[in-house]
């Protein structure tokens, strides 16, 4: 059966608009998606929405399995009874254009101590009923989380390795009485989970009920200072003390001349594969329980991996290995029902990497912004695209369209501007996008609203001031959301109603979860 066409828009939950510091789950995130039904999209593609550490980086996370409490909204929990009017106006002034991460995350603090104290004082018997069963069901990565996180705030935020010995390597007796210490901190931060759940579930269901998809992302490797690489050393190459033997990155190319060092841990295949590579299932059902599509970070990486010595300060020097192949996918198809993913193949792809990903009939990613070199043959040209793919304007980590056509020298300008219709940049981009033949065209929302570098959302390599920008509740204009349309439905894109806008194998996948 084709695959229908369609359209979509990124945008990560952090950068909607609010009162309380950062973009959220309410009713600011309601009237999103209510934008996208009115401008036909069918596609919500969101960053991870993991709990954030270092850099406040969607991809340096502190657990796989948890969501990020700081997108709990007050005002939902001010409905379920949880807070008073008073408390949400108790918030100290915010920035209304620019993401403040640590004044958030401070706030609701405040607000999940006071909901959590209302809620076990007897006054929501309904409302706890449902937070204990939540807590019983998802025993199985919510007690090493909520240990995990109580404790990095009992050692103030420092990573598990500075701990002491006994708690970094999870010595029985030391766990034991660390789970007696701190367990009222444990229960209120999986109350913490609880509320993010809820309310992710509800804009989830909002959103399926309009007919729209959550497509969601995953990186392929475990930020160091994670739950998981904590709780689940045995499945990482790591010594004896939980230290990394090798680090995760790429090797030199033309835009990096001594690679990507990114420093996460590498996965011990061997023994992932022995046991079936269950806790991978795991890991990968935890993403598909937040969203109908995944995109695979790295995809190369699932084939062959750059596996660099622990302690060097580049990419240099390093190895490829193998990674699990097609044995993976194959495994979670059966566990799961289905293979509801995008392949990021960005970058320096092989013949067999290309080779896997069209066996397993995953569309790969065409970026608009990397066709320029002049070559005729580049695969990012639209006129050399293959339908089974997913075209976008541009990336979170790249200028937006407005700021890098900006940002080009003459010679390249020449060459982009021969291909576009010479109306705005960043529209002749995304007309680019929708009008080819790829099945699925994205634009981040910063080039539909025609932003230059003012709305770039981050810069690789750089350690922190990234991750920011939000934009305003004025900016969602009808006549915005009519152009959106109008050129959606021009090209074939607009598809109304809800789970028919679902691929046959993300329907099989939803219903085996």
């Amino acid at each position: 059966m084709k695959s229908p066409r369609r359209a979509g828009i990124l945008l990560h939950p952090t950068s909607l608009p609010g009162p309380f510091g950062i973009g959220d789950l309410g009713p600011q995130a309601r009237a999103w998606v209510d934008f996208l039904a009115d401008a036909g999209q069918t596609i919500w593609q969101i960053l991870p929405l993991n709990p954030t550490g270092y850099g406040d980086s969607p991809y340096q996370c502190y657990s796989d399995f948890a969501g990020n409490a700081s997108l709990v909204s007050p005002e939902e929990m001010a409905e379920e009874g949880l807070l008073i009017p008073a408390e949400l106006d108790a918030h100290p002034p915010f920035p209304g254009r620019a993401a403040d991460f640590g004044g958030a995350a401070a706030f609701k603090a405040q607000c999940f101590e006071k909901a959590f104290e209302r809620l076990t004082s007897g006054g929501l018997p309904r409302l706890e009923e449902e937070y204990r069963r939540f807590a019983g069901e998802e025993r199985s990565w919510l007690e090493d989380f909520s240990l995990f996180l109580a404790l990095k705030r009992a050692h103030q935020l420092r990573p598990w390795w500075e701990w002491e010995e006994d708690l970094a390597l999870l010595r029985p007796e030391a766990v034991a009485r660390a789970r007696q210490t701190l367990a009222a901190e444990i229960d209120e931060i999986a109350f913490e989970q609880f509320l993010f759940r809820r309310q992710w579930d509800a804009l989830r269901a909002y959103a399926g009920g309009k007919g729209i998809v959550i497509l969601g992302d995953l990186p392929i490797f475990c930020a160091q200072d994670s739950c998981e690489v904590w709780s689940a050393k045995q499945y990482l190459q790591l010594d004896g003390m939980g230290r990394p033997t090798v680090a995760a990155g790429v090797p030199p190319d033309y835009f990096s001349p001594t690679g990507q060092l990114w420093g996460n841990p590498i996965f011990d295949w061997d023994t992932l594969r022995a046991e079936r590579y269950a806790w991978w299932i795991r890991r990968m059902r935890a993403a598909l329980r937040a969203s109908d599509l995944v995109r695979l970070d790295h995809f190369r990486g699932y084939l062959q991996y750059w596996a660099i010595p622990a302690g060097n300060p580049t990419a240099e020097i390093g190895q490829w290995r193998p990674g699990p192949g097609e044995d993976l996918f194959q495994r979670l198809r059966e566990a799961i029902g289905g293979l509801p993913f995008i392949a990021e193949d960005l970058g320096v792809i092989t013949e067999d990497v290309a080779a896997l990903r069209e066996k397993l009939a995953l569309p790969g990613m065409r970026i608009l912004q990397f066709a320029f070199d002049g070559e005729p043959d580049n695969p990012f040209l639209p006129h050399n695209f293959e339908p089974h793919t997913v075209v976008y304007t541009g990336t979170h980590d790249n200028d937006t369209t407005l700021g890098w056509h900006l940002s080009l020298s003459e010679e390249e300008r020449a060459r982009v501007d021969a291909y576009r219709d010479g109306g705005e940049a960043a529209w002749d981009f995304i007309r680019m996008a929708w009008a080819s033949v790829a099945e699925t065209a994205i634009c981040p929302l910063q080039d539909a609203l025609g932003l230059g570098g003012e709305g770039r959302m981050n810069f690789p390599g750089r350690p922190a001031g990234n991750w920011g920008w939000r934009f305003g509740t004025e900016d969602l204009r009808a006549d915005l959301a009519g152009r959106l349309r109008d050129l959606t439905e021009l090209y074939g894109r607009l598809k109304e109603g809800g789970s028919e806008n679902l691929t046959a194998e993300t329907q099989r996948t939803q219903r085996k979860q």
